[in-house]
């Protein structure tokens, strides 16, 4: 079971930073939907979470802090987007580092080992590094499908699946959900 979650996980991260390729810093950085989610801040927030989750949670924290937790600017969500002296290769180096350390974990604990959420209140803090495995394999999971849709609203370059249909079936079959979508106006 190990072997799984570390191959989709692994995976997925992949896919998240394909999501970067080809882009301006502008447009790895900049918000496009009213939450303000922004691709390089997605990379970032992924970073904390490996370091977290699968690192100090289980005794093995970071070499250092994450400068947005050292300042506490974390719980003001500094985590989820790029400051302008924080550049791309920073940010998707930590995350490589933050997905190395990730592996080592992976690699030497036992899913049933012992874990503790350091940010989580005291009577539910315990857990397994198991539980914590499928909690960043499901976080990431949900931050790349995140990554697929603003990588679309930049340039149109969809998800795994884009290659499904040309350019006029995917016109076709989102001219037929929107008409399906009309019958209830």
């Amino acid at each position: 079971m190990k072997t799984v979650l570390h191959d989709y996980l692994r995976d997925t991260r992949a896919l998240l930073l394909a999501k970067l390729e080809g882009l301006s810093d502008y447009d790895q950085r900049r918000p496009l939907v009213p939450s303000g989610t922004n691709l390089l801040g997605l990379v970032k927030h992924l970073a904390g979470i490996e370091y977290v989750y699968l690192g100090t949670s289980v005794g093995r924290p970071p070499a250092g802090p994450l400068p947005w937790e050292a300042d506490g600017s974390v719980w003001e969500g500094a985590d989820m987007w790029v400051k302008p002296d924080e550049s791309a290769d920073y940010i998707t180096g930590l995350y490589r580092e933050a997905c190395a350390h990730s592996d080592r974990s992976i690699a030497e604990l036992e899913l049933d080992a012992p874990a503790e959420v350091p940010h989580w209140a005291a009577e539910e803090r315990r857990t397994t590094f198991g539980a914590l495995l499928v909690r960043v394999v499901d976080e990431t999971a949900h931050h790349a499908g995140h990554a697929d849709i603003v990588r679309e609203l930049i340039d149109g370059q969809g998800g795994k699946d884009s290659t499904m249909l040309d350019e006029a079936g995917w016109s076709e079959y989102y001219t037929t959900i929107q008409r399906a979508a009309e019958t209830f106006k």
